[in-house]
C-alpha cells in the first residue's frame, strides 16, 4: 500500500532522513518510534509533500507521490493527522469536517459515518474548534482526516497530552481503521499505547532506519524497547 524507497529528506541544506525504507499494508498498524529528534515527523512531513525528498520515492499502491504538491497528496486517500493537530480554530466543528470532506469529495453519509464514530462531536457542531477540549480537538483532528475516505492514515502523538480515556477512544479508532483495510502509519511516544495495536514497529535513530521488529517480539521480549529506545 505505502512505501518509502530509499528517502532521503531535510530541511534546507541540513538533511535528517537517510535512505529510509519500510512498508505499511493495506489493514496493517505501523509503529514508528525513536528518541525525539529521530526524525519521525520528518517521514511524516515527507510522505504528506511538505517536505521534499531530496532522493528515493513515497509510493502509494506503486504510483509516486514524491512529485506532487502537498495539496493534492489528501485527494488520493491520504489522511493526516498532524502532531498539534492543526485545526482551523475560528471555524466550527462542522465547517472543520466539511474541509475534510472536500478534500475527496465525499459527502453526508461519510460525515454520519465519522460522527458515530465520535458522537461527542455531534453535540459540538456549532461550536467554534479553538473552544474545545484537548481531547475533543484531538477527535476533531482525527475526525477531519477521516472524512476523505482515507486508504492510508498517519497519525503524528494522537495521544499526547490526553486522559486515559480519551487514548483508548483514539485506540479503539485506529483498530477500527486497520479493520476496515486502512493501512495506518503511526508515532508515538507512549509505548504502552503502541504496543496492544501495532503489528510492526519500525525503530527510527538518526534518520536511519535500525531496525523493524513485529510487534509481538517486543511485547514478549521488553529488552528490545530498552536496546533502541533506552526505555
Amino acid at each position: 500500500m505505502l512505501e518509502l524507497r530509499g528517502v532521503n529528506a531535510g530541511y534546507g541544506r541540513a538533511q535528517i532522513l537517510r535512505d529510509v525504507s519500510f512498508q505499511v499494508g493495506a489493514g496493517e498498524i505501523v509503529c514508528l518510534l525513536g528518541r525525539n529528534g529521530a526524525g519521525k515527523t520528518t517521514t511524516m512531513k515527507t510522505i504528506m509533500g511538505l517536505v521534499r525528498p531530496m532522493a528515493g520515492q513515497v509510493l502509494l499502491e506503486g504510483a509516486g507521490l514524491s512529485a506532487l504538491p502537498a495539496h493534492q497528496v489528501p485527494r488520493h486517500g491520504v489522511g493526516y493527522v498532524p502532531q498539534g493537530r492543526r485545526l482551523f480554530g475560528e471555524l466550527t466543528v462542522a465547517q472543520n469536517l466539511e474541509i475534510g470532506l472536500r478534500a475527496r469529495g465525499q459527502g453526508a453519509q461519510t460525515r454520519e459515518e465519522v460522527l458515530q464514530l465520535f458522537p461527542r462531536l455531534r453535540e459540538r457542531l456549532t461550536q467554534r474548534a479553538e473552544t474545545l477540549s484537548g481531547g475533543e480537538q484531538q477527535m476533531l483532528a482525527t475526525a477531519r482526516a477521516l472524512c476523505l475516505k482515507p486508504r492510508v492514515m498517519l497519525l503524528d502523538e494522537p495521544t499526547e497530552g490526553l486522559q486515559p480515556s480519551m487514548i483508548a477512544l483514539i485506540r479503539d479508532v485506529i483498530v477500527k481503521m486497520r479493520a476496515q483495510g486502512v493501512a495506518v502509519l503511526l508515532v508515538e511516544q507512549r509505548v504502552d499505547a503502541v504496543l496492544s495495536v501495532a503489528d510492526h514497529v519500525v525503530f527510527l535513530e538518526n534518520g536511519q532506519i535500525r531496525e523493524t521488529v513485529p510487534a509481538q517480539a517486543l511485547r514478549a521480549d521488553p529488552a528490545l524497547l530498552k536496546r533502541h529506545l533506552g526505555v
